[in-house]
């Protein structure tokens, strides 16, 4: 699909064809596969996810380093109606230091930009976390966006943060969600409206309800080892508690940095966030057992279904869930992006509404698609 072949000779497509960047283990992925999205082409620098993704999806991906890709001249890349991926997202993180757009690995965002520009895709979802809204004083997400919206022949820009609790995801976790779509095609997207939790249609879907008869499970269920010590620390810790319920007198009291130490989950709640790679108390833990979770509990806890098999070290498989998006987390997203493929939509000139939604702050964007709202 060419776009100097014009918009007349769009088809209908049943399978929107996916290229996936930074594809991980899959979350993303799996998400769009599971509303009829199939991914040609996928890539990603980490070895053990690469394996644990060809472990369950058809389309094999490839194990490179995307600083050596050249989506312009390697006929090896097919075409694709969208672009999906989740740009390494450290140097934005909340948890850890954050050099923004200043460090190492904040512009390898341009990668995802060059993909998109060499490809011009219907639309494309990138992710990232929430310190992306935030970081060098907001320059970061504005500097992001004004550089995707410059890619010819112009995208329309949406940006959300993504409460995944609020989608049906057995835990509170938060990730910026960057919808772009060809302007050329006037289909005006528009995120979609949280539907668990107080209010809402649906409640929470709970860590006791993901975790149910989880040790059935064969796969990656492999119990941490843990000291004796840390047993006895995590009986004084109440259920959806963590390190600070330990008494400061007591000789097993721990001095924490952050929320996440000795995280206990809560049965009746969603899980807080699973993270992705730490020690010192940061594996996530179970309760009423007084142990670490199990792999395969972090995968529920992320919506992986039971026979997605993740390959490598127990530490590696933490880290390449920790990473993931969940899969559920996104399917209410690819279903409202399907309209676009499946040309069931009344095409606006989306040029002229863009002129003034570029116009709005970062805020007001949010706002904006926060509460369903249109733009005209």
């Amino acid at each position: 699909m060419k776009y100097q072949n014009g918009l007349k000779n769009f088809r209908k497509v049943k399978h929107p064809r996916i290229i996936s960047l930074f594809c991980g283990c899959g979350g993303l992925d799996l998400g769009f596969y599971l509303e009829g999205y199939r991914t040609v082409w996928a890539n990603d620098i980490n070895e053990w996810a690469v394996k644990s993704y060809n472990n369950y999806f058809e389309n094999a991906a490839n194990h490179e380093d995307i600083n050596v890709i050249d989506p312009y001249s390697d006929s090896t890349i097919p075409s694709a109606d969208i672009v999906l991926g989740g740009f390494p997202c450290q140097d934005f993180s909340v948890i850890w230091k954050r050099p923004g757009l200043n460090g190492e690995r904040g512009n390898l965002y341009k990668h995802f930009l060059r993909f998109v520009d060499a490809k011009k895709p219907l639309a494309f979802v990138a992710e990232n976390v929430k310190g992306l809204l935030s970081a060098n004083n907001r320059k970061a997400i504005s500097q992001i966006i004004s550089d995707f919206e410059k890619i010819s022949p112009g995208y329309m820009i949406k940006v959300q943060l993504y409460k995944f609790a609020e989608y049906g995801v057995p835990q509170f976790r938060e990730r910026v969600i960057i919808v772009g779509i060809r302007m050329d095609t006037g289909f005006y997207f528009e995120h979609p409206q949280p539907t668990h939790g107080p209010g809402k249609k649906y409640r929470y879907v709970t860590a006791g309800e993901a975790l149910k008869d989880v040790k059935k499970v064969p796969y990656n269920n492999e119990q941490m080892k843990i000291m004796p010590r840390t047993r006895e620390l995590l009986k004084l810790i109440h259920e959806g508690g963590n390190f600070t319920d330990i008494p400061k007198d007591n000789p097993l009291y721990v001095k924490g940095m952050i929320s996440h130490v000795y995280r206990r989950i809560h049965r009746k709640e969603p899980a807080k966030t699973i993270i992705a790679a730490g020690g010192g108390g940061t594996w996530g833990y179970h309760y009423p057992e007084p142990r670490a979770l199990t792999n395969r509990e972090r995968a529920r806890l992320q919506s992986f279904p039971d026979d997605f098999v993740f390959s490598g070290s127990f530490g590696e498989i933490r880290r390449q869930i920790g990473n993931a998006v969940p899969p559920q987390g996104t399917r209410s997203l690819a279903r409202n992006l399907l309209r676009l493929f499946h040309k069931e939509y009344k095409p606006i000139d989306l040029k002229n509404i863009n002129v003034k939604y570029k116009k709005l702050s970062i805020k007001k964007r949010l706002d904006i698609d926060k509460n369903g709202g249109f733009l005209l």
